[in-house]
């Protein structure tokens, strides 16, 4: 097994976390303790208008609750809030999205979401040349077909192009905060993570990271390794999520569930019929 300096769990705090992101926590923690990693604890939380602090006493409660230990960030929600919210680091996006604007690799798009055709975006305003401080616009990635490199976990060093559905991708909201893939590729740099662990969900935005890397020319990012994990499924092909609250841990925990029940219970969704925490 391969030696790590930092790994990173980062929940958004949207909504009570559930079996899926206790999965994820777990199997970071695994990964940290065989790999030798300390682990990083980033709230995500950009989204500031589905933001709730009782959803942040949340991550706090569940991590406790579930033993899954972290060596750097917030210890509380007092900590978040003064010295490890991303709103502490807005400069640093903000200088990523400059470089952007300076290199001319981004263009202003007025459309909205409902324009897009089956998740993908057609284009409207590529060429449409608006001016990027035009009010009530996004910041869209002019992307092409340009060949990424990942070095994942377990095949090595994979070759793979930009998905269908992140083409022209956003890097600044119409509320002029950055995007999810600018935000999270400047911290996981600031931060110095070298192993991400993410849902299988979350594949064609790691390749979106790489490709932004690339056009910001962030070297330090490439070398980061990569594991994606089966994601646990509500029923058919329906993955979990927030607002599904009979699998919120908290919703258990209330219940009187204990942590080995909980991963007990996710043990048996995934298949494997044993304690979550025995791999």
């Amino acid at each position: 097994m391969q030696h790590f300096t930092k790994t990173r769990i980062a929940p958004t705090p949207s909504g009570y976390l559930h079996l899926g992101n206790a999965l994820s926590f777990a199997l970071t923690a695994a990964l940290a303790r065989k790999t030798g990693a300390k682990i990083l604890l980033r709230i995500d939380d950009l989204d500031h208008q589905r933001i709730n602090l009782s959803y942040v006493q949340d991550i706090f409660d569940t991590l406790n609750f579930l033993d899954i230990p972290w060596d750097e960030g917030p210890r509380d929600v007092q900590e978040y809030q003064s010295t490890w919210s991303q709103m502490h680091r807005i400069g640093l996006y903000k200088d990523a999205l400059q470089q952007l604007a300076d290199q001319r690799d981004v263009f202003a798009c007025q459309c909205s979401r409902s324009q897009l055709q089956g998740g993908i975006y057609p284009g409207t305003c590529r060429n449409l040349s608006l001016p990027l401080d035009t009010p009530d616009t996004t910041w869209r990635l002019y992307t092409d077909e340009r060949e990424l490199i990942i070095k994942t976990l377990n095949d090595g060093s994979i070759t793979i192009h930009l998905f269908d559905e992140m083409k022209d991708f956003i890097v600044k909201k119409k509320d002029d905060y950055p995007a999810y893939q600018l935000a999270s590729l400047v911290d996981d740099i600031h931060f110095g993570v070298d192993l991400v662990v993410r849902g299988e969900d979350l594949y064609p935005s790691t390749i979106a990271q790489h490709y932004l890397a690339d056009v910001l020319d962030a070297g330090v990012f490439k070398n980061i390794t990569f594991h994606h994990h089966p994601l646990l499924m509500e029923s058919g092909d329906k993955k979990l999520s927030k607002s599904a609250g009979a699998t919120s841990i908290k919703y258990l925990r209330d219940q009187g569930k204990t942590a080995g029940e909980v991963y007990t219970e996710i043990g048996r969704i995934l298949g494997v019929g044993k304690d979550l925490r025995s791999f």
